[in-house]
């Protein structure tokens, strides 16, 4: 099985690379899953039902929040219908929406699919380690689930990796999301779980993390509250990763970060890959 991972998406400029690029790489390297987090889709902060019937119709089975789940709240009501739409699993039981979806292909394999919010800096939410216990004890990789992924969208580094490494041998792979950053660890783990700290956000990088620089800068410099940040809107670069799955056992055989466009360096897994 072979899952592209897009990273967060980021505005207007993100938006467009996402569209721009997805029929080539659909054509170069035939996923059979498209998943991205769309949590700073809409304006840089959250999603709105328009935007996410535009991914859908490009082909993307899934959606992955975050944070800014709550920020457009028509989201509220519609995540409640839009079972492609994820928000975080360790929120407060009776949140709206789910933290857990089940694809199928067209050879009947299924993919599972979980986000999980980290909670240092991040705010008041549920421990991720005992979420994701309590669900995989219904999964069995390679078995009931033919592949199992994980979104981690959180700050620090460190419980990233930590929830990767707790993870291994369990999930066919544990994604970061959430700093905007992509990070060198690409790599397959001891026990066969692909993982990587962030992916890196699909965006303008001529920015502060996908917001317009002066407007950033300025509320660095200053204690006085100033105008909402904007997003970017110059030439964005997409960012992403393809995981290769082995059918027999779920785990990973690889996963390889995809960099196409915008002012970073790009990065091209072979075909084969």
């Amino acid at each position: 099985m072979r899952i592209l991972f897009v990273g967060d998406i980021v505005g207007r400029a993100g938006r467009a690379v996402f569209f721009e690029r997805l029929p080539e790489i659909r054509d170069t390297w035939r996923p059979d899953f498209v998943i991205v987090n769309g949590e700073n889709a809409a304006g840089g902060f959250g999603l709105t039902q328009a935007i996410a019937e535009q991914f859908f119709g490009a082909g993307v089975d899934l959606v992955t929040m975050g944070n800014h789940v709550w920020d457009q709240r028509e989201l509220v009501s519609h995540i409640e219908r839009e079972p492609r739409i994820l928000r975080p699993l360790n929120m407060m039981p009776g949140t709206p929406g789910r933290g857990l979806a089940e694809l199928r292909d067209a050879q009947g394999r299924n993919l599972v699919v979980l986000q999980v919010m980290g909670r240092l800096f991040m705010g008041l939410y549920d421990d991720p380690f005992r979420a994701l216990e309590t669900v995989l004890q219904r999964y069995l990789l390679g078995g009931n689930a033919s592949a199992i992924l994980v979104d981690v969208h959180a700050e620090a580094t460190s419980e990233k990796m930590a929830i990767g490494h707790f993870l291994d041998g369990r999930v066919t792979a544990v994604v970061g999301t959430h700093t905007h950053v992509p990070t060198a660890d690409a790599m397959v783990l001891a026990g066969g779980t692909a993982y990587i700290t962030d992916v890196g956000m699909t965006g303008d990088y001529d920015s502060v993390i996908g917001m317009e620089k002066a407007g950033a800068i300025r509320r660095w410099r200053s204690q006085v509250p100033g105008p909402r940040l904007e997003p970017a809107r110059g030439e964005a670069t997409f960012c992403a990763v393809l995981i290769d799955s082995d059918d027999a056992t779920g785990l990973a055989r690889r996963i390889e970060p995809l960099v196409l466009g915008g002012r970073l360096a790009p990065r091209r897994p072979g075909p084969g890959s």
